[in-house]
C-alpha cells in the first residue's frame, strides 16, 4: 500500500510541476497508465472485507453519501462499497451476494406508517423511496446473516424493521435539556452516554461512558423484540441497541464516522468491530464454498399438504431452497414422518400409504425445481449437485411404525430413495421402546422383530437412527449393528436433562461405534429451564459433544419444521451464522468441515459400502 500511495504521489507532483497549469495530456496520461500498470503487476492487494454503505437520495434518482463513512471503513480495515439507491430487489440481492458486512447510514426521518402510527405535525423530512430501499436492504441483509451496523437513522430503521417504534419528534414527545439535533461539526462530541456494562458495545469500546455527537430528530421508543437497549443519554433516550439472539447486529444513535474523522480512536473501534465480524463472515462463506454441509433432519414434508407450497420459493417455513442458499447449506434430509397409531394391519397399511405419499411428495417437489436441486442417494451425489450449483435433497423416515411388522418394507423404502430410518418416535412400536419416560417399557429395548430390522437395514446399506429410542434400545442397537449408527436429531444429557438426549456414556459408545450425534436445535432439549433458547445454548451442547465423543462424531440435525429452531439458528439461512460462531469459538476449518457434513458423510459411505443386497 505504501508503494501505491508513493506512486500516485509522484503522478500528482509530476502534474503540478508544469508551468502555468498547462500539462501535456498525452505525456501525463502515459505516465499515469505506466504507474498504474506497475502497481497492478507488483502489488498483491490484500483481501479485505467488503462493507456495503447505504445512501441518501440526491434529486429524483441520484445517490449521495458523506465521505466520512467511506473513510471510516477504510481506516477500520475494510473496503467500502456504496449501494446505489434502487428498489429493484434483484439488483440489491445481487450486490449483497458479494458483501461481507453492511452499514445502514444516517439521514432523514423514518415514515411512521412503517411502525403503525399516524404522522405528527412535527415530523421532519421523510423520503418514502429511501425508506423502502433501506428496509428492503435490512430484510435481505439479516436473512443472509451479514454483519450489520446501524448508524443514527440506520439504528432507527433496524428497530422498526424488527417490530419496534420511534419517537417521531423528541422535543415534543420526550422533552429534555439535551439538544439531540445539533448544528456543530460531526467530530465534536456534545454529550455523554452511559453504556451497559454487560453489553457488546461495552466490550468493544472498553469504557462505561462515551462522549458522542448528536444529529437526530427521532429516536428508539419501544425496542424491537430480539433486541435490547445497551446505551442511554442522560435523558434516557436510547443511544444503542443490539441483538440478543446471537445475530451480528449492532446499532448506535450517534455518528461514529464523524467522530473518527476528528481522530476519535474509541469510535473507530465500533467500525473496526463490524469489519472484524465481516472478516469472520467472509471466512465462513469460504469454508462453506470449499466444504460440503448437511442438515440431517428436517420435517419439511409436513408442509407439502399446504396448498401451493414450493420448496423452490422462500416460504415462511424454516427450510426451502432460497433459505438454504442464504445459509450456504448444501444438503438437507427431508424426513417422511408418521405419528404412532394403532398397531394392527389396517393401520399399518394406512401408515405405509402415508409414508409412500410423503416420499413421492419429496420427489415431486425436487423434480419441480430440478434446476436448483436434486435427489441424492450418496455422498458423491451431494458433491456432484454442489458442483452443479444445486442443493441436494436426501430422504429419511422418522418412526419405524412406517414398516409395521413387515420386514420387506425397509427394502421397499430403500428403493424409493430412503437413506435412514428412525426406529421409533414418542411411543413404543413393534421395533423398540421409546425414550419417552411417560411410556412404560414394552420390550426392554429392541424387540425380536427390531433386532431383525437392524440387521436388515445393515444388509440394505440403510443407516440406523437411534434418536427417540430408549437408552436400552440404544445399547441393544450398538450390540447388534455391524455398521455405524446415528442419532439424526438429538442433544446431550449432561447439558440438558431430557429423555430425548444422550448421556456421556452413550456419546462415548457412539464414537466407538464410529457413529455420529447430529445435534438438534429444539428449545426443550437444550435448555432445562424451558426458557427461550439461543444459538449459544445450542453451542454448549456442541462443545460438550465434541469434548466427550470427539470432533469426528458430531454433526447437525436441527429438526427444523418439526419443532426445532432457536434464536440465531431458526432456519436453513442461519447455518452460516452457526459457522461464524464456530470460527469465533476457535474451531479450525478442518473441525468445522467435519461438523457441517464430513462426519455424517463418512458414516453414510461406510454403511452403503457394507450393503449386501
Amino acid at each position: 500500500m505504501k508503494k501505491l500511495v508513493f506512486s500516485l504521489g509522484l503522478i500528482l507532483i509530476f502534474a503540478s510541476q508544469h508551468s502555468n497549469g498547462q500539462i501535456s495530456a498525452k505525456t501525463d496520461l502515459q505516465q499515469l497508465y505506466s504507474v498504474t500498470d506497475s502497481i497492478s503487476s507488483t502489488i498483491r492487494v490484500p483481501k479485505k472485507p467488503l462493507i456495503g454503505l447505504s445512501v441518501n437520495r440526491s434529486g429524483q434518482d441520484g445517490s449521495r453519501l458523506s465521505g466520512t463513512y467511506v473513510n471510516a471503513v477504510i481506516k477500520a480495515g475494510g473496503t467500502p462499497v456504496i449501494i446505489p439507491l434502487t428498489n429493484d430487489g434483484l439488483i440489491l440481492s445481487g450486490i449483497l451476494d458479494h458483501l461481507d458486512g453492511m452499514i445502514m447510514t444516517g439521514g432523514e426521518d423514518v415514515a411512521p406508517e412503517f411502525y403503525g402510527e399516524e404522522r405528527m405535525e412535527q415530523l421532519g423530512t421523510v423520503d418514502s423511496v429511501r425508506d423502502v430501499y433501506d428496509l428492503m436492504l435490512i430484510k435481505m441483509i439479516t436473512d443472509r446473516n451479514i454483519p450489520l451496523l446501524g448508524i443514527c437513522r440506520g439504528e432507527q430503521l433496524i428497530n422498526v424493521a424488527f417490530g419496534g417504534s420511534l419517537y417521531q419528534d423528541i422535543p415534543t414527545q420526550h422533552p429534555s435539556e439535551i439538544k439531540h439535533s445539533q448544528n456543530v461539526s460531526g467530530w465534536i462530541a456534545t454529550h455523554k452516554i452511559t453504556v451497559d456494562s454487560q453489553s457488546l458495545l461495552r466490550e468493544i469500546i472498553g469504557e462505561d461512558t462515551l462522549s458522542v455527537n448528536s444529529f437526530h430528530h427521532q429516536a428508539v421508543k419501544t425496542v424491537a423484540p430480539g433486541f435490547r437497549v445497551t446505551a442511554w443519554a442522560a435523558d434516557s433516550i436510547p443511544e444503542a441497541i443490539e441483538s440478543i439472539s446471537g445475530r451480528p447486529i449492532l446499532a448506535v444513535q450517534f455518528h461514529p464516522e464523524g467522530l473518527i474523522a476528528g481522530g476519535n480512536t474509541v469510535a473507530l473501534r465500533i467500525v473496526k468491530h463490524l469489519v472484524d465480524q465481516a472478516d469472520t463472515y467472509r471466512k465462513a462463506k469460504a469454508i462453506h464454498n470449499r466444504q460440503i454441509s448437511v442438515d440431517t433432519h428436517c420435517d419439511t414434508p409436513l408442509e407439502f399438504d399446504n396448498a401451493g407450497f414450493d420448496i423452490g420459493k422462500r416460504e415462511t417455513n424454516q427450510v426451502n431452497i432460497p433459505k438454504m442458499t442464504e445459509g450456504y447449506l448444501d444438503a438437507v434430509f427431508f424426513a417422511a414422518y408418521i405419528g404412532q397409531g394403532p398397531r394392527n394391519n389396517v393401520s399399518y397399511e394406512k401408515a405405509q400409504s402415508r409414508i409412500s405419499s410423503l416420499i413421492a411428495g419429496i420427489h415431486e417437489q425436487t423434480t419441480k425445481n430440478s434446476d436448483i436441486c436434486g435427489i441424492a442417494f450418496t455422498a458423491d451425489d451431494a458433491l456432484r449437485l454442489k458442483s452443479e450449483e444445486k442443493k441436494a435433497v436426501f430422504i429419511g423416515i422418522e418412526n419405524g411404525y412406517a414398516i409395521g411388522k413387515d420386514l420387506k418394507m425397509p427394502s421397499k423404502y430403500r428403493d424409493m430413495g430412503t437413506i435412514y430410518m428412525t426406529l421409533c418416535h414418542i411411543r413404543n412400536n413393534d421395533i423398540c421402546d421409546t425414550s419417552n419416560r411417560n411410556e412404560a417399557s414394552e420390550w426392554n429395548g429392541l424387540s425380536l422383530f427390531g433386532r431383525k430390522v437392524v440387521k436388515e437395514m445393515n444388509r440394505l446399506g440403510m443407516i440406523v437412527d437411534v434418536s427417540h429410542a430408549s437408552e436400552k434400545t440404544f445399547w441393544d442397537v450398538l450390540k447388534i449393528s455391524k455398521q455405524p449408527v446415528i442419532a439424526s436429531h438429538s442433544a446431550t444429557m449432561a447439558v440438558c436433562e431430557h429423555d430425548r438426549n444422550l448421556t456421556d456414556a452413550q456419546l462415548r459408545a457412539l464414537a466407538k461405534n464410529g457413529g455420529v450425534i447430529q445435534l438438534c436445535a429444539v428449545n426443550n432439549y437444550i435448555r432445562t429451564d424451558y426458557e427461550n433458547a439461543t444459538i449459544e445454548d445450542f453451542l454448549r451442547h456442541l462443545d460438550h459433544a465434541v469434548k466427550i465423543a470427539g470432533i469426528d462424531h458430531v454433526g447437525i440435525g436441527n429438526d427444523f419444521d418439526g419443532g426445532g429452531g432457536v434464536a440465531g439458528l431458526n432456519g436453513s439461512n442461519d447455518m452460516i451464522n452457526l459457522t461464524m460462531h464456530l470460527i469465533t469459538r476457535g474451531y479450525s476449518e478442518e473441525d468445522i468441515a467435519k461438523i457441517l457434513g464430513g462426519n455424517f458423510f463418512r458414516v453414510l459411505q461406510q454403511v452403503q459400502r457394507g450393503a449386501k443386497r
